[in-house]
């Protein structure tokens, strides 16, 4: 159970930063965001606040942020059509009703001529026992009613087509940039909680049990000589433990003000085809905002490259696909990150919000990456594509998508399993 609670945490988090970028910028562009989702499939929970529908959905693949614009208008007003309007105070028209009209005796019964709720917003239509037809202002809030739902209606000037192309690349931009951003936040967080190591010849935490806990180090001891040589930095401590597996060291060490001297055995172990020495002790730490801000920047960067490397070698053929984790093994890391502590499990979801951040900004269709690429096309072409076929190649990238995904889930099942 902690494993499920620890991954619906963890995925929550990056996908909610991540959405909240889009929706962010698509709100201050005037956009008519009509729904912000995590998660895919059936809608677990939702509510609704700002003309926007906040649901959570079963499937734990991702989220999306529908923007009105994007994709056709699902209702449309045809000539014939027999409507009930609900006006407003003003006389405009705040809600049409499509069906059970009967139901709503006080409303306007119009038979639609026509109707522009783009631009014009107006309605046109005849009434019963009218001869003469009668045009209705709309509301630009108005909102549709059938089937007990009501959806608000989109002016052309809420539509994500109608912005600028700076505004839209904008917003397409911000749902990676808000993972790094998150990234960042998370690395400064772990920062503030552990300390920075410090590069002083100095004891930091001690491993229980370890050479240098049963020997009588403690932490804060300054290192002043090993076997006589002097330590100037931690790198010189280390270096020097590390060529001495199994051989005695004597340390010179100021503890309060008094000087000491420790000796200690390395504790031989293997790293890669070289056997180094050990004692089980840590760098020194110290705890600052301003250190743990060049932290969190650093460390997303160096996660960034290593994050990029990868992809780099993925595409080149350097490593197998078999090597990629999906949701099954990102399931199972976190379980086994979780029982090492909150700290390393923060480290985990910093990491993993690097990775959706970079991956959603590779140039493939349905990728925001994808996105800003026809945005980049339409820029050196003065205007944008044609949506059906821009709309085309998004759809075979997003089903492409879904195919690697179930080659990399079933290769985790596998190393499950096996």
């Amino acid at each position: 159970m902690n494993t499920a609670i620890a991954f619906i945490v963890v995925f929550g988090v990056l996908v909610f930063f991540h959405e909240l970028g889009h929706l962010y910028f698509a709100k201050r562009a005037g956009i008519l965001c009509r729904e912000f989702a995590i998660g895919f499939g059936p809608k677990i929970f939702s509510f609704t606040k700002n003309e926007t529908v906040y649901t959570i959905r079963l499937l734990p693949l991702g989220g999306y942020v529908r923007m009105a614009g994007e994709d056709p208008e699902t209702i449309e007003l045809k000539p014939g059509t027999k409507v009930a309007l609900l006006l407003n105070r003003g006389g405009a028209v705040e809600k049409i009703v499509l069906n059970n009209i009967d139901r709503y005796p006080n409303a306007r019964i119009l038979e639609i001529e026509h109707a522009d709720l783009e631009h014009k917003l107006t309605v046109t239509g005849y009434e019963e026992y009218e001869d003469a037809p009668q045009t209705f202002a709309v509301d630009e809030k108005a909102r549709y009613v059938t089937g007990g739902e009501e959806v608000q209606i989109a002016p052309y000037h809420r539509q994500f087509t109608s912005k600028s192309l700076g505004q839209r690349a904008l917003t397409i931009f911000a749902g990676p940039a808000m993972n790094f951003i998150l990234a960042f936040i998370l690395f400064m967080i772990i920062g503030l909680v552990q300390g920075i190591p410090v590069d002083r010849p100095e004891i930091g935490q001690l491993v229980e049990n370890g050479v240098a806990d049963k020997a009588g180090l403690q932490e804060g001891d300054e290192i002043r000589t090993i076997n006589k040589v002097q330590m100037q930095s931690w790198k010189d401590v280390t270096t020097l433990i590390r060529k001495n597996p199994g051989n005695e060291l004597t340390m010179d060490i100021t503890r309060d003000n008094q000087h000491l001297t420790v000796s200690v055995i390395p504790a031989a172990e293997q790293e890669g085809n070289e056997e180094v020495g050990r004692i089980g002790v840590y760098p020194p730490v110290e705890k600052s905002l301003l250190g743990s801000v060049k932290l969190g920047f650093e460390q997303t960067i160096r996660m960034t490259q290593l994050v990029f490397v990868s992809l780099v070698q993925l595409i080149t053929g350097q490593f197998s696909i078999d090597a990629l984790s999906g949701p099954v093994g990102i399931y199972n890391l976190t379980g086994e990150v979780a029982k090492s502590g909150l700290v390393n499990l923060l480290g985990l979801t910093a990491a993993l919000s690097v990775n959706l951040g970079l991956f959603n900004l590779l140039p493939i269709p349905a990728l925001d990456g994808g996105r800003l690429m026809f945005f980049l096309v339409e820029a050196l072409r003065g205007k944008p594509l044609d949506r059906q076929k821009e709309g085309m190649v998004h759809f075979v990238g997003f089903a492409l998508l879904m195919l690697l995904m179930l080659v990399v889930t079933w290769n985790d099942i596998k190393k499950f399993f096996l």
